[in-house]
């Protein structure tokens, strides 16, 4: 007889056991002769030397797939143990799964070329309209990168620009004021990673989410950093984030050049980096479009309705310096 404890440290134990301990259940039906008390993240087991060896393979498996999967059915365990494969195993392409289950995939050519893009560069910008995924994708990116680790931290930044409400009339400290800006981000976490665990990443600074401002200085190694709303940096605040970048790191900078909240006359230093960086071995751009958008419908009608207003203005324009 050997006693083994075994740490579930990178998953939510809560998936593994099942409501109520119903998985927990299964495993001791499918091991009786192990005696198996599972609290908090750790699994205490007793029982014989040789059946201990084929559950700790099984575990292994089964926190490998609640990793992939963030989930796990009572038919996939029983899979695992047989040795048979699971339904989901079966699906192609897919970047991850959020906390139901559901595969995160692209859905368009263009997030497809984003995905085969990251894969092949170091630096990517993406640049587009409202709704086309962008920084869903990229956060889907990062996640994936480091539950494979390929890569032991998350950075996310966003410039803290003003778009109609100034930051010194927001209620609260600086924290406070700067997270409604970082929202997104959040929100985008928070679909794929558990809120338990992603507390305990973000605690332990493997998930970090600053200001841009907060980057000057900093050198970072092994990581995917991601700026979003990159629209909005000047040309000093983008040049100094993509020298930030370090050893065994990846960037994916995104942004939607019609969308731009700086100061009247200040030119987007999104607009400038693309054009200075064309042809720079290492860097892809990824261009998006209406046909991208994965929001409501009416989102992209919106957008063409404006898009259409902006050429109109623009012929306008044209027209007038020629009259000049």
């Amino acid at each position: 007889m050997i006693e083994k404890h075994i740490v579930l440290e990178d998953i939510d134990p809560v998936i593994l056991y099942g409501v109520n301990n119903a998985h927990i259940q299964i495993i001791k039906a499918l091991f009786p002769k192990l005696r198996i008390v599972a609290r908090d993240n750790v699994m205490r087991v007793l029982g014989d030397e040789e059946q201990m060896t084929a559950f700790e393979e099984c575990i292994e498996k089964i926190r490998l797939h609640v990793l992939r999967f963030n989930s796990i059915q009572d038919k996939d365990i029983i899979n695992i143990v047989k040795g048979n494969k699971t339904d989901e195993e079966f699906v192609k392409d897919v970047v991850v799964y959020n906390l139901s289950g559901k595969p995160i995939k692209s859905k368009s050519e263009n997030q497809q070329k984003m995905i085969d893009a990251y894969a092949k560069n170091d630096m990517i910008f993406a640049v587009g309209p409202a709704g086309t995924g962008k920084t869903y994708l990229s956060i889907a990116l990062a996640v994936k990168a480091l539950k494979e680790k390929a890569a032991k931290k998350i950075i996310l930044s966003r410039p803290a620009v003003e778009a109609g409400e100034k930051l010194g009339f927001l209620p609260g400290d600086m924290k406070e004021k700067i997270d409604p800006y970082l929202q997104p981000l959040y929100d985008a976490l928070e679909d794929m990673i558990p809120a338990v665990k992603l507390q305990d990443m973000m605690e332990k600074h493997i998930i970090q989410i600053a200001p841009l401002a907060f980057m000057r200085g900093r050198t970072l190694n092994d990581a995917i950093v991601i700026l979003d709303e990159a629209q909005n940096t000047t040309s000093a605040q983008i040049k100094m984030f993509l020298t930030r970048m370090g050893w065994n790191t990846k960037m994916i900078i995104t942004g939607d050049l019609t969308q731009i909240d700086l100061p009247h006359g200040t030119a987007s230093g999104l607009a400038e980096a693309m054009h200075i960086l064309q042809g720079v071995e290492g860097i892809s751009f990824v261009k998006m479009g209406g046909k991208d958008i994965i929001r409501h419908k009416l989102v992209s009608r919106i957008v063409k309705a404006y898009e259409k207003q902006d050429a109109i203005h623009r012929n306008a324009l044209g027209k007038d310096n020629t009259k000049k």
